[in-house]
């Protein structure tokens, strides 16, 4: 009798012990992403640049003394030599630009594949996912000359133009689209639905988890430029803030005070950005697990 009342507490105790060991690694990676933003964002209120050099590598580097908003008020200009107003306004052109476009065509080209009478569309869907093991580094010299012949140099439209198709979101809306009943298709056919009429009007409205999916994940892409913004761009005229941080980093001297305040400002909208999609970003992941 007594053995039969102690047996179910084995399993209640391992099942215990496994929360806490999951709670403790929870918080460890926790602590290991959020400490460094932490860090940045308390950098940015401090108006000393050697205190801010000189506290890294201690705890003070997770303190302020005198919370300063100097930093900010230095960067936050639209004219002058700390312009990163106009650098943050132009990085959110590039990214709704490419975004909004990209949506369109990718979502269009994955349409057709999934449910147009395209010929060769199993070859055409072989060639666009091949395309994507290519690093677009190694095109970045091509892609250059192109763009310079075109007369686009230092224009918003090398910076969108470019990025706006692109073989793994065409993929990803081929595959979201592909898994959609035939019926909706048939249906819309039978009532003389256009091609373009059944694309926009019945399949876009079911698609807001692989929307949101693309989205997130062409924004973050087109924020986090670097390579191809610095040498396609001379002037401040469409010079991102990406490109634009950099020149804190000089060989004399580097404003951590400034660099870590432009950070902030860089950081901001891409985190509202994500908060905007997310329901429907986990929603798509979560939906793409299940399904294997």
């Amino acid at each position: 009798m007594s053995d039969l009342a102690l047996s179910p507490r084995k399993p209640t105790t391992s099942l215990n012990g496994y929360r806490v060991v999951q709670s403790i690694s929870v918080f460890v990676i926790a602590l290991v992403i959020i400490s460094p933003l932490f860090m940045l964002f308390i950098a940015s209120l401090k108006d000393d640049r050697f205190q801010i050099l000189a506290d890294m590598g201690s705890f003070r580097a997770f303190w302020v003394d005198n919370p300063t908003l100097n930093n900010f008020r230095e960067v936050g200009n639209f004219a002058g030599e700390l312009a990163f107003g106009r650098y943050l306004g132009n990085s959110l052109l590039i990214l709704f630009s490419t975004v909004s476009f990209g949506l369109i065509i990718n979502s269009m080209a994955g349409f057709i594949l999934a449910w147009g009478s395209l010929p060769g569309r199993a070859l055409i869907l072989s060639l666009i996912i091949a395309l994507y093991v290519i690093p677009q580094e190694s095109i970045i010299m091509p892609l250059l000359i192109i763009v310079s012949r075109a007369g686009l140099s230092d224009t918003f439209t090398a910076q969108i133009l470019p990025f706006v198709a692109s073989p793994l979101y065409t993929f990803l809306f081929y595959q979201f689209f592909a898994q959609l009943p035939k019926e909706l298709y048939e249906a819309a056919s039978i009532d003389g639905a256009s091609i373009f009429r059944t694309w926009w009007s019945i399949f876009m409205p079911l698609s807001l988890p692989a929307l949101a999916t693309v989205s997130i994940l062409m924004g973050i892409e087109a924020w986090n430029q670097y390579l191809w913004p610095i040498l396609i761009t001379q002037t401040d005229y469409a010079r991102p803030i990406s490109v634009a941080i950099a020149t804190f980093f000089g060989q004399d001297s580097i404003f951590w005070d400034r660099a870590m305040a432009a950070s902030v400002l860089m950081m901001i909208p891409i985190l509202i950005f994500y908060l905007a999609f997310q329901r429907w970003f986990i929603s798509s992941f979560v939906g793409s697990a299940v399904k294997g």
